[in-house]
């Protein structure tokens, strides 16, 4: 089971933890010495300064013939070889090194004879000072850094959810979801202070209002410009088949037929865009209903039935989608015409001179077919449209021996195997 935090992590939030745990252990480490060097000065000052008070001491009692005190003495065993040299040629000085297995500060100043007179204090207590001392430091400053990381983490997830909600309702928008907010709190306050994210999701959101009503007006002008110009087509459709046979009436027939389908069509694309369509389900065998649309087409495709599946879906949608892209393979491309029904993945293949690039790209747009075609861009935009509708994924791809290849990819769950 994962962690809800960590669900919110990512390079950012890691690069992020790594910099404030570095940051904190360059400045826990840098406290950590300057205070270990300040207090270990001290505490081997205050031993030097009480050893060379106990050599001048001793250095007065045996000028004075008097008895040496304890720890001090001529020539003794124990002081450092260094601190005997400084201390034979005439100078006084004050070393730490182990006597007897114990840390001792040791002080030494010159005597008669060219021997040397030294004195021994122990400096047990001031090393278990800056042991204690550095044990302190090491533990104060891993819980500063521990304590430091955790509200840093907290801080930069905070910022990173904020932009990982930013970046999910973008995604939302560019796969058509134009009523996707991000709504940051900040945002949303203006008497709050106002970072960068929140600048950015306030820009987001000013920029899927915007364009939800331009598209809103657009859709709304194709619906109202279809459903206006239905009324009269039909009466010049009516019109038209009054006309005496001939050539002119044939030309004006087709002009007049091919308005009613770009009519249709557009009411069918504003109804796709009103995203209100509602599935009406019902078992179909993909095979027979592969061949009830090429013959519906009136053309030669092939129908290759691989492995005929019975799913749930919305027959006359289906239909339309296979309808249409049949209907664009034999407008656009060359035959054979193949229609290949593989479960619940149906293709259909031509071989032509493939998809135009800015499809494969962009998908299908309205309106836009490559120079010389005949249409106007809107079969296989409704196909991919009602392919939305039906659940089921609609790819486009121009295979490596040529030709151009649509793949409509039916909801798996929806499948039923027939057996035959």
């Amino acid at each position: 089971m994962r962690l809800p935090l960590l669900r919110w992590t990512g390079p950012l939030a890691v690069r992020a933890a790594v910099f404030i745990t570095v940051m904190c252990c360059a400045l826990a480490a840098l406290l950590g010495v300057l205070v270990h060097v300040s207090v270990t000065n001290q505490t081997v000052g205050e031993a030097r300064d009480t050893a060379l008070a106990r050599l001048r001491e001793a250095t007065d009692a045996y000028e004075a013939g008097d008895p040496l005190r304890r720890g001090a003495g001529v020539d003794p065993a124990g002081p450092p070889e260094r601190l005997r040299e400084l201390a034979v040629s005439g100078r006084r000085g004050t070393m730490v090194a182990d006597y007897e297995g114990r840390p001792t500060m040791w002080a030494a100043g010159p005597a008669a004879g060219g021997r040397a007179l030294a004195v021994r204090i122990d400096h047990t207590q001031g090393e278990r000072t800056i042991d204690g001392l550095d044990s302190a430091i090491v533990w104060s400053s891993a819980l500063a850094i521990g304590a430091t990381l955790l509200v840093g983490a907290f801080a930069v997830t905070r910022v990173t959810r904020r932009l990982h909600t930013t970046a999910r309702v973008a995604r939302r928008i560019s796969a058509g979801d134009l009523d996707a907010r991000v709504g940051d709190p900040r945002a949303l306050d203006p008497s709050r202070p106002q970072d960068e994210v929140a600048s950015v999701a306030a820009a987001l959101d000013s920029m899927a209002a915007s364009l939800q009503g331009k598209l809103l007006a657009e859709q709304r002008f194709t619906a109202d410009v279809a459903h206006e110009l239905r009324t009269p087509l039909t009466g010049l459709h009516a019109a038209a088949e009054l006309l005496p046979p001939g050539r002119p009436t044939e030309l004006v027939q087709d002009r007049v037929a091919a308005l009613r389908t770009l009519t249709e069509d557009l009411l069918e694309i504003s109804r796709l865009d009103s995203g209100r369509e509602r599935l009406e389900l019902d078992a179909e065998p993909l095979g027979e209903l592969a061949e009830r649309v090429v013959r519906g087409s009136g053309t030669d495709t092939r129908v290759d039935v691989v492995r005929d599946a019975r799913v749930e879906t919305d027959r006359r949608r289906l239909e339309r989608v296979l309808g249409n892209l049949v209907g664009n393979a034999h407008r656009h491309g060359r035959g054979p015409v193949v229609l290949t029904v593989d479960g619940p993945v149906i293709t259909v293949r031509d071989h032509g001179s493939g998809y135009p690039e800015y499809l494969l790209a962009h998908g299908p747009q309205r309106f836009r077919t490559e120079s010389g075609t005949k249409g106007h861009g809107l079969g296989l935009t409704i196909a991919l449209g009602q392919a939305e509708v039906l659940g089921a994924r609609l790819e486009f791809a121009n295979p490596p021996d040529g030709g151009a290849l649509a793949t409509l990819t039916l909801p798996q769950q929806q499948q039923q195997q027939q057996q035959h």
